[in-house]
Order: structure tokens, then C-alpha cells, then sequence
């Protein structure tokens, strides 16, 4: 899914330092290409040797050479249903892209087309980084003040930033900036959504309230009123008309936005809600939010209650994510830089049972009276899950943004460390896939493979006294280490 290009088209004009030799060295860029995958893709459909109810299983072997036969993310989701979920985990670090003027990151959004990547930072910036070999392409300012929120319309054709000071402004693609709506709250707006049809938005705020717009004049149509704290999130269903929001006095709301009247409160958590995110792939009927009691919850829209808590971040979580292409996938970043990554087609138990396996839930059955159809009721079917792959030390503080790319090969995450990293699948048979050593706190990652297949080759090129790599005083250096470094061993 990725290789490397030259950085520099003319070396002669670089400015690396030059080799011993007198010639200058040349810097390879980190390249992620979906083009190839997405091709033979269309290819293997064309000519009939793909099926789309039973995705080819088994193609890729541990082996670097069968990297051309990684399909994109679509090609394992068949019918709408995670095949093949496991191929898509974001686990690789491909690059960290930061500005000269550094400042702490609020919120990124991927481009409509998927070639670019918005960075708003706390300086009220935009930032353009490319996606595919992440270079900066262009910097501007957009806001006085500290950008809270971006939002892009389903319709591709209009991006809306709010700021700290409770500024709303329209962009066109080309961030041409064509309506401002200075007053739109009394405080920092903290997140924005779009209906389905584009037609209006939602804005929340430290104020304490929700206002819906209509987008066509800009006028405030109604306000949703019933949190009693700072509103810190709100996401709008993307086919139902339906309305999240979420707060600093611990509560979950959802809203009828043609009625303004609040249908359901969760009261889950114990801490302020951090981040909420709707499904937006598979049934579209879950709903995920975060908190700062270190907890994350996934919500059946259909029954109202918890399918699964999720409690293995030693820190507050901070954000989620759910993958464009796998409804099974969540993504969540935490205060102290962790990322972690869940399957939840691991916790649903054979027989379709909400309980969990793992001792999360109770089923009852053959329940013939009504007292024993109100105890079923009243028992919690919630499960729990684990992470399947985890990132501790993915930021080296508190991760504010978690977005994934619209194919789903690619995820971008940034917070208060002032960068934003971007992580990719991984290669057949890539040894750092897993367990990077600066990432995991692990010493058996790519760079302890590296210098375990290369040190010999570095003692050889030492041309020290003796033979095989023994010296003077007869110690075998692929026994005893490295001159002046003796804890390093073979």
C-alpha cells in the first residue's frame, strides 16, 4: 500500500550534507498510493475474479512480494457486512507532519476527494498537508482565534469552521470564504453536523445549547435546550432523522430536530462526554461515545441501551472513530497519547445473544411469566471487549482528533503534542507492524530487526584487528557487544 519515491528530483540542489565520497545524499518520502490497489480491484471485478458476497480469502502471504495483491478497503467488506475487518487495521506509522510555528491541534478533516488533509490548529490556522506523500502544500489564516470544529456537507461542496469565540464561517472547496456569521454562539462552538439532504446544520457550544440552522440563508431556526453544562459534542444521523449531543454534565441526548424535543437520555457515564460519533457504515445503528471516566460505549440505537463498555485506557479517552468501510471497527485516542483499536465482531457470541462471553452480560430464557419477562428485562445485557491492537505511546500527549481517510486506508490523528501522525496498514511480513519499538516501548520492533540482520555487517565494515569479528585482546564482538556499547548484543 505504500513504498517510497525520491524527496528531491535534482540532488545536486538539495540541501543534505554530502557522503565522504563528495556526493550528497538523497532523501527518500514516505509515499501511500491507493491507485495501484484500487486498480487491480476494478480489474479483478471486470474480468470476473472477484466476488463480491465471498471476497477471495487467503491471497496474501507473509511475504513483501505480495504486496501488490493488497486490495483497498472496499474489496473486504462484502454486501455492506466486515469480511475481512482485520486487513484494515491502521497499525503502521507512516509520518509525522508538523508546522514551523507549532501549536496545539483541535480538529483535521480529510478533504472531500480524499488527496488532502485540513489541519486547524489552536492559532485559528488552516493547514494543508498532502495524503499521499504528506508534504505541506499551503497554510492560511482563517480565524482570530483558536478553530474548534470543521464540518464538510455530504454534498462534497461546502466546508463551516467554528472558532473559540463563537465565530461560524462558510468556505467554499477552494477556501473561499463567502459567509461569516460572527454571533452564531455566545461561546467556543465545539462541533458542527450537516442533515443528510445538506439543507441544515447543527452547532453546539459552551453556552449550553444546540441551535439548528438553515444553511441556504444562515438564519437560526430553533434551539435544542436542556443540557445544563457546556455542550462538548453533537453529531446528526446520516440517514435518520436523528440528533446527538453530548455534555459536561455527564449526559447523552438524542433530539428529534423536527420537534426540538429531546426522545432519550443515557446516563452511562459517570465523567464529562468527551466525543460521540454515529455509525456511518454497516446497519448504521450504533452509537459510540467517550468520557472522561476512561470508558467508551456503544449504543444500539434500536434498543436504547449499552452493547458494549469498553475500559482498558489507563487515561481519559478523548476521541472515536468509526471506519468509513467497516462498521465493525472503532477507533479511540486517549489523554495520555494511547490509541487503540477494536473489532467488535469479537464480542458478539454465537446465537446473536447481546450477553457477552466474557462475563459481561446475562441472557434469560423461557421466561413463561411476567414477572420473569420484567427481571429479563431489567437484567444489563452489556458486554465488554479488548482491544485488538494497541499504540501507547502514539502522541506523546493528549490525542484531540481521530479521522480516518474516506477508503479507509489511512488514519490521521493529532492533539496537543502540535503534530499530526498518520498511520497506515501494514505490509505482508513487515516486522515493525505491530510492535514499533518508539510506539509499543518494545524492543523487538523494525528498529532492533534492523540492527540485529545488519550489526554484523557493521562489524565487518570496522576492518578491526583479527578475524571474524575478534580483536586484539581475543573478545569476540558478536559476543560481548559493540566497542564502548556492551549491552548491546546479537
Amino acid at each position: 500500500m505504500y513504498g517510497n519515491r525520491p524527496g528531491h528530483d535534482n540532488p545536486q540542489n538539495s540541501n543534505e550534507p554530502p557522503n565522504s565520497n563528495g556526493s550528497r545524499l538523497v532523501l527518500n518520502r514516505r509515499t501511500v498510493d491507493h491507485g495501484n490497489s484500487m486498480g487491480r480491484w476494478h480489474l479483478y471485478r471486470l474480468m470476473g475474479l472477484y466476488d463480491q458476497s465471498a471476497p477471495t480469502m487467503g491471497v496474501i502471504r507473509p511475504e513483501s512480494s505480495y504486496l501488490m495483491d493488497l486490495l483497498p478497503s472496499a474489496a473486504y467488506a462484502a454486501d455492506g457486512k466486515s469480511t475481512m475487518a482485520a486487513m484494515d487495521l491502521q497499525t503502521k506509522f507512516v509520518h509525522l507532519s508538523s508546522n514551523k510555528a507549532k501549536h496545539s491541534i483541535n480538529t483535521v478533516k480529510w478533504t472531500p476527494e480524499g488527496r488532502r488533509l485540513l489541519v486547524a490548529s489552536h492559532s485559528g490556522e488552516f493547514t494543508l498537508w498532502n495524503g499521499m506523500t504528506f508534504n505541506f502544500e499551503t497554510i492560511m489564516q482563517a480565524h482570530d482565534t483558536a478553530v474548534l470544529s470543521l464540518k464538510y456537507s455530504h454534498s462534497d461542496e461546502w466546508l463551516l469552521s467554528g472558532d473559540q469565540n463563537g465565530c461560524l464561517k462558510y468556505w467554499q472547496p477552494n477556501f473561499n470564504n463567502v459567509n461569516i456569521l460572527n454571533k452564531a454562539h455566545a461561546d467556543a462552538i465545539r462541533d458542527i453536523a450537516f442533515s443528510p439532504n445538506d439543507s441544515k446544520f447543527l452547532t453546539c457550544s459552551d453556552d449550553s445549547t444546540v441551535k439548528i440552522w438553515n444553511f441556504n440563508n444562515g438564519q437560526e431556526e430553533r434551539t435544542l435546550v436542556g443540557h445544563h453544562w457546556d455542550v462538548k459534542l453533537a453529531d446528526w444521523h446520516p440517514t435518520l432523522g436523528l440528533i446527538v449531543t453530548g455534555s459536561k454534565d455527564n449526559l447523552i441526548k438524542l433530539w428529534d430536530p423536527r420537534s426540538s424535543n429531546c426522545i432519550s437520555t443515557l446516563h452511562g457515564f459517570k465523567h464529562t462526554v468527551s466525543k460521540t460519533r454515529f455509525q456511518t457504515s454497516g446497519n448504521q445503528r450504533l452509537l459510540a461515545g467517550t468520557s472522561r471516566d476512561k470508558s467508551c460505549r456503544v449504543f444500539d440505537l434500536r434498543t436504547m441501551r449499552d452493547l458494549v463498555v469498553i475500559r482498558d485506557h489507563d487515561a481519559d479517552v478523548s476521541g472515536v472513530s468509526w471506519h468509513p468501510i467497516h462498521g465493525s471497527i472503532l477507533t479511540t485516542g486517549a489523554y495520555n497519547g494511547s490509541l487503540h483499536h477494536y473489532v467488535l465482531d469479537t464480542f458478539i457470541p454465537d446465537g446473536g445473544s447481546l450477553g457477552s462471553k466474557t462475563g459481561g452480560g446475562v441472557g434469560v430464557t423461557n421466561a413463561s411469566s411476567a414477572s420473569a419477562h420484567q427481571a429479563a428485562a431489567s437484567l444489563s445485557l452489556v458486554g465488554t471487549i479488548e482491544a485488538v491492537h494497541k499504540i501507547p505511546y502514539a502522541h506523546e500527549k493528549a490525542i484531540h482528533a481521530v479521522e480516518y481517510h474516506p477508503l479507509g486506508h489511512l488514519l490521521c490523528t493529532a492533539g496537543v503534542d502540535r503534530t499530526a501522525r498518520f498511520w497506515s496498514r501494514a505490509r505482508p511480513n513487515d516486522p515493525g507492524a505491530l510492535n514499533d519499538a518508539l510506539y509499543t516501548d518494545q524492543k523487538s520492533g523494525a528498529w532492533y530487526y534492523a540492527v540485529n540482520n545488519n550489526v554484523n555487517a557493521v562489524i565487518d565494515s570496522l576492518k578491526l584487528p583479527g578475524s571474524n569479528g575478534v580483536g586484539e585482546g581475543g573478545d569476540n564482538l558478536r559476543e560481548d557487544g559493540l566497542p564502548g556499547l556492551p549491552g548491546l548484543r546479537m
